[in-house]
């Protein structure tokens, strides 16, 4: 790379500035304090593990996103983490390994080998919540409630839910006798909801008419409340593992429009995020006028067994960057620091040491110093009043 363009940074990696760092470490303060006060309890994971361990069982959907190097003292494959989600589970079912269940909360930058559809970046700053060790729509509820609050907090407006279960897919598929390529092409289409192609897919197949059109009707299941009905008569007949997943979504639904009452909810079951890594009902956010979910969440229990436990779980997450400039938060005026001239002077030092500790920044010029006073971001500077050392304005100087 020429000199010139050494200021470059790798597509979709990004720089804060001081406003915008300081904004992001006072939502992350903010944030955390805030999952403490209901119980979740902050874990710091490594950003380095071994591969097998960030990709086993469900994580595995993460290969592609995960950059790989070789461990030069083990010789081993190692992973840049990718989500921290796999690593809340490894530290609940191997480190914790309690009986009751698991609130864990985490904050930290992952690394993705493409951008992620939350903003494009490579490096999200990943904020999120796990509760481990309970299978109910109680906890479901409570994760989608957290992360409903989190946007709140946040400052953004303005926000609807997109709610949905892989289980009621995946239960059909299986009704139907689909193998693993015909359930992911179908999954493929139903996504894109082409309705035609899936028709069309499905005639070739050796089904009944209620399968078809009960695997063709998902693509049409998506808008308010109404559809929970209209998914209970379209799937009359089906398997228990469908009939159990879609009661378990309006269960989930009902617990959560009574605790949300101001959420907007929308339902499609047509929508299978994370499909390979779920294992329940799944929910996003969205705001007007961006495509892309801002938050994400859902059920993927037993995520933990290869650790020694398969614990039931649920969680969200999301990337604080895209929330910090989506949200509509006022930050209080930033209160500039204060000058100290550079000088040798024990009664200098003494009153700089006291400010300090009374929370002001003070900053000490040194000796030939070039640049202006402005560009230091003091608004105030100390001054020998002939007795003793005073802070004075510089407004207007």
């Amino acid at each position: 790379m020429k000199g010139k363009n050494r200021w470059l940074l790798p597509e979709g990696i990004e720089d804060l500035l001081p406003e915008q760092a300081a904004q992001l470490e006072q939502l992350r303060r903010d944030l955390l304090d805030f999952y403490r006060s209901w119980g979740y309890q902050l874990i710091q994971p490594p950003f380095i593990e071994y591969l097998d361990s960030l990709l086993t069982g469900t994580g595995h959907d993460l290969d592609l996103q995960t950059f790989k190097l070789i461990d030069q003292l083990s010789g081993r494959l190692l992973g840049l983490r990718a989500d921290m989600t796999p690593q809340a589970a490894r530290i609940d079912a191997h480190r914790l390994r309690q009986q009751a269940p698991s609130r864990l909360c985490y904050f930290g930058t992952v690394l993705r080998t493409l951008p992620d559809g939350f903003a494009g970046s490579r490096s999200p700053m990943q904020v999120g919540a796990e509760l481990f060790g309970h299978a109910g729509a109680e906890s479901d509820v409570e994760i989608l409630g957290l992360m409903v609050a989190t946007l709140a907090l946040c400052g953004v407006e303005d926000v609807y839910i997109d709610l949905g279960h892989v289980g009621i897919y995946r239960g059909l598929a299986h009704d139907a006798g689909l193998n693993q390529e015909q359930e992911a092409l179908l999954f493929e289409a139903l996504q894109r909801k082409a309705i035609p192609e899936i028709n069309e897919f499905l005639l070739r197949l050796d089904l009944s008419t209620a399968q078809r059109e009960r695997l063709a009707g998902l693509a049409t299941l998506n808008g308010g409340a109404e559809v929970l009905e209209r998914a209970q008569t379209l799937l009359q007949g089906s398997g228990d593992a469908v009939q159990s997943a879609l009661e378990n979504l309006v269960r989930i639904a009902g617990l959560a429009q009574r605790r949300l009452p101001q959420l907007s909810l929308h339902f499609d079951l047509a929508e299978l995020r994370g499909y390979q890594f779920h294992t329940g009902a799944v929910f996003a956010a969205f705001v007007a006028n961006r495509g892309q979910e801002i938050a994400r969440g859902g059920r993927y229990d037993k995520i933990g067994k290869v650790f020694g436990r398969a614990r039931p779980a649920t969680g969200f997450s999301t990337d604080l960057r895209t929330l910090m400039q989506l949200g509509h938060r006022s930050w209080p005026p930033a209160v500039g620091a204060i000058l100290a001239p550079a000088e040798d002077d024990a009664a200098l030092s003494d009153k700089v040491q006291a400010l300090r500790a009374e929370g002001e920044a003070v900053i000490q010029q040194l000796p030939g110093q070039a640049g202006s006073v402005a560009e230091t971001g003091c608004e105030r500077v100390l001054r020998w009043n002939g007795s003793e050392w005073t802070v004075e304005s510089l407004t207007g100087q």
